[in-house]
């Protein structure tokens, strides 16, 4: 039986995995691990399709042990224990387990002394948050690791290499792949490789050559084979931005059915990974000290649709697109922060004080270090009057405080007090 693409082309060490840099790339803690042969049982957790069963495939590549993998919610105590033979036979054993929030008491306990001993390494795969869906005993001997959505230039080199390797992928066959339909591939898959392998393997075993033996994949056929449709037809894939510009353009304006119209046409493509994105840039450039609470909520939003993935994603979204459309507005944080930006980039960045200066170590009194700072929790009010920007920018004011939202006309309040307090 013919292996899926997405199947053959898993990494076969950790150099041939696309993305999840923060655990695999040069000195971070994947690869130290393998680097010293100190593999210990780790859990892997993130959305489908972004490189756990590879991580742990890459691993058992690179280290040569045996690979074995189970399913914990449809692989029996039975299964397991054959792992466990194998594993006395020959002294480790890499077991992936998939769905491992799924394990149940007895399959657990079955397993503890092995991952105890070391004769077996565990590598849990899970889309669910593991501090909450997973078993303490299980957790305490496990190390927990994040994998996140693959980004689209991940996902662009993994089907570039998928097309060359006349081995495991499809460089066998002459396919012409238009850029379009690869920027479809590589930005309508939300981050998931598997779709997106499989995607381009549909389109490509089910279009027939041309005259000269080339398969010419355009956009139409990928649209086709992945199921979503682009946003736009736009070869330069302006429109693309366009949607996302206008999406945060209504949210800004507070018009709710504008914003919902562009929400729809990212769900439509099955665009979560900008949608979700974009949403949280609003919330807090947008609608930010206003009404802090809608940010808040905007968060659990986002958090609530990558668990659910869509179709049920859009309506946390959507909640969450009403609430910030109808939200008091504010941007102050973000001017705020950008007009101090201004000034560092400019070179006014100025000598910082020398009584807020770190006094923590040997020689800092010779230098006068932290010398005549006067500590605020020492005083009434927990406050005192005292200088904390560099001389050349003494007299900067970078927040210009909005009074849209009861939550920012109290900080304007607060502000106002300490700058008269002060002497500005």
């Amino acid at each position: 039986m013919q292996q899926p693409l997405a199947y053959r082309m898993r990494p076969q060490n950790l150099d041939e995995i696309v993305g999840q840099q923060h655990l695999v790339g040069p000195g971070k803690i994947i690869r130290r691990m393998v680097t010293a042969k100190l593999l210990s049982s780790m859990i892997l957790y993130g959305p489908p399709g972004t490189g756990k069963t590879s991580i742990a495939s890459a691993i058992a590549g690179s280290t040569k042990y045996a690979f074995r993998m189970l399913n914990a919610a449809t692989d029996t105590k039975k299964d397991l224990q054959v792992v466990a033979e194998e594993a006395k036979m020959s002294g480790t054993v890499i077991l992936l387990l998939d769905e491992i929030h799924r394990l149940d008491k007895t399959k657990q306990d079955f397993l503890l002394p092995h991952l105890e001993n070391g004769r077996i390494i565990l590598i849990g795969a899970t889309t669910e948050n593991p501090y909450i869906a997973i078993n303490p005993a299980i957790r305490s001997r496990t190390q927990i690791f994040e994998v996140k959505p693959l980004q689209p230039a991940d996902i662009a080199q993994a089907i570039t290499r998928a097309l060359g390797d006349a081995e495991r992928g499809l460089g066998q066959f002459k396919i012409q792949l238009d850029p379009d339909a690869k920027q479809q591939l590589t930005e309508m898959t939300n981050g998931d490789l598997r779709s997106a392998l499989n995607g381009l393997e549909l389109a490509a075993k089910s279009t027939p050559a041309d005259a000269e033996q080339v398969i010419h994949l355009t956009l139409p056929i990928i649209e086709e084979c992945l199921q979503r449709k682009a946003i736009t037809q736009d070869k330069d894939g302006d429109a693309h931005y366009d949607v996302i510009s206008a999406f945060q353009k209504s949210i800004r304006g507070s018009d709710a059915d504008a914003a919902l119209h562009y929400m729809a046409r990212l769900v439509a493509a099955g665009d979560l990974v900008s949608l979700t994105r974009r949403l949280l840039v609003i919330a807090y450039e947008d609608i930010g000290l206003a009404n802090p609470q809608a940010c808040q909520r905007t968060v659990m939003a986002v958090q609530a649709a990558n668990q659910l993935g869509f179709p049920e994603a859009r309506i946390p979204l959507a909640d969450a697109v009403i609430d910030l459309c109808l939200s008091p507005k504010s941007n102050s944080g973000i001017a705020a922060i950008d007009a101090a930006l201004a000034d560092v980039q400019a070179g006014h960045a100025g000598v910082i004080p020398n009584d807020l200066r770190d006094a923590h170590y040997q020689g800092a009194k010779q230098l006068h270090r932290g010398e005549g700072y006067q500590y605020p929790h020492d005083f009434p009010g927990d406050w005192v009057k005292q200088q904390y920007l560099p001389d050349t920018l003494k007299q900067a004011h970078y927040y210009q405080p909005k009074t849209n939202g009861r939550y920012e006309t109290a900080l304007k309040q607060q502000y106002d007090r300490l700058e008269r307090a002060k002497g500005r």
